[in-house]
C-alpha cells in the first residue's frame, strides 16, 4: 500500500534520480516536478526527467516554466555570455553556475501543487557536504523553508522538505543508488553539453569523482575526463 502522496523535484540529473529511487523504496506516490529554466542543457535534462518519471511510475509529472530564472541572469547556466567554468578544487567562492534563488523558486511552486494534490512531503536531492558550495543547497535553508512553509500555509497542511542526500558524500550517493538499482544511464548531470557529458564541469567531475570513490564505472559517455583511474 502507498504510505500516500509525495512531490519528487527531479532536475534528471544523479541526486535527483537517487532521491527519487530512495522516495519510490519507501511506497511514497510520485508526484514528480521538473523545471525548465532556460539552462544550456535543458532538452537533455527534460529528456532524463522524463525517462526516470517512467521508470519509476509516477502517478503525475508536472513540467514547469521559469524562463524568467535565463533572463534575470547571473548564471553560466542561464548566460551564454559567461562561460560554465572547469571544476577547480582550489576554489572557495560560489561558482558561477550558482542560479540565482533558484531553490527557493522551485520551492514554492512544488509547495503549491503539495497543497493542492494533499502531499505531504517533497523531496530535493540537495548536497551540501560534497558539493559546488550553492547556498540554497545547505541544511539551515531548508529547515528555514519548512518554516516559511508552515508560516504560508493553511493551518491544517503539513508539509515537509526533505532532503535524504544533504549530508552524503558522492560516493555514498553512487553506493545508494546502486543498492535500489537506480537507472544511472538514463541521468544527465552535464552542465555544459546535451549530446557527451563534458567531463570537466562542476557537475560532471563531481559526479565521475563520486563513481571512482565508490568503485564502479559510470555507464554515462564524457568527452574528456579527470586524471584519475577508475578502480574496478
Amino acid at each position: 500500500m502507498s504510505k500516500g502522496k509525495v512531490i519528487v523535484l527531479l532536475s534528471g540529473g544523479m541526486d535527483s534520480l537517487v532521491t527519487a529511487a530512495i522516495a519510490g523504496s519507501e511506497a511514497y506516490e510520485l508526484y514528480t516536478l521538473h523545471i525548465n529554466y532556460g539552462q544550456r542543457t535543458e532538452k537533455r535534462e527534460l529528456k532524463s526527467f522524463n525517462d526516470i518519471s517512467d521508470h519509476y511510475r509516477a502517478a503525475k509529472r508536472f513540467i514547469v516554466d521559469m524562463k524568467y530564472l535565463s533572463q534575470i541572469g547571473g548564471s553560466s547556466l542561464t548566460d551564454y555570455s559567461i562561460p560554465v567554468t572547469s571544476y577547480n578544487p582550489e576554489s572557495t567562492g560560489i561558482p558561477v553556475s550558482y542560479v540565482p534563488f533558484r531553490n527557493a523558486n522551485i520551492l514554492s511552486v512544488a509547495v503549491s501543487w503539495a497543497e493542492i494534490c494533499n502531499a505531504g512531503k517533497i523531496f530535493i536531492g540537495a548536497v551540501e557536504e560534497d558539493s559546488s558550495g550553492y547556498p540554497d543547497c545547505r541544511e539551515v535553508f531548508y529547515n528555514a523553508f519548512n518554516r516559511v512553509i508552515e508560516l504560508g500555509t493553511k493551518p491544517e497542511t503539513f508539509i515537509e522538505v526533505v532532503t535524504p542526500l544533504i549530508h552524503m558524500k558522492k560516493h555514498e550517493i553512487v553506493k545508494k543508488g546502486l543498492e535500489l538499482k537506480a537507472p544511472f544511464e538514463i541521468s544527465w548531470s552535464c552542465y555544459k553539453s546535451e549530446d557527451i557529458a563534458c567531463g570537466e564541469c562542476d557537475s560532471c567531475y563531481l559526479r565521475l569523482k563520486g563513481f571512482h570513490e565508490a568503485g564502479v564505472e559510470d555507464p554515462i559517455p564524457y568527452k574528456t575526463k579527470p586524471e584519475f583511474t577508475l578502480i574496478h
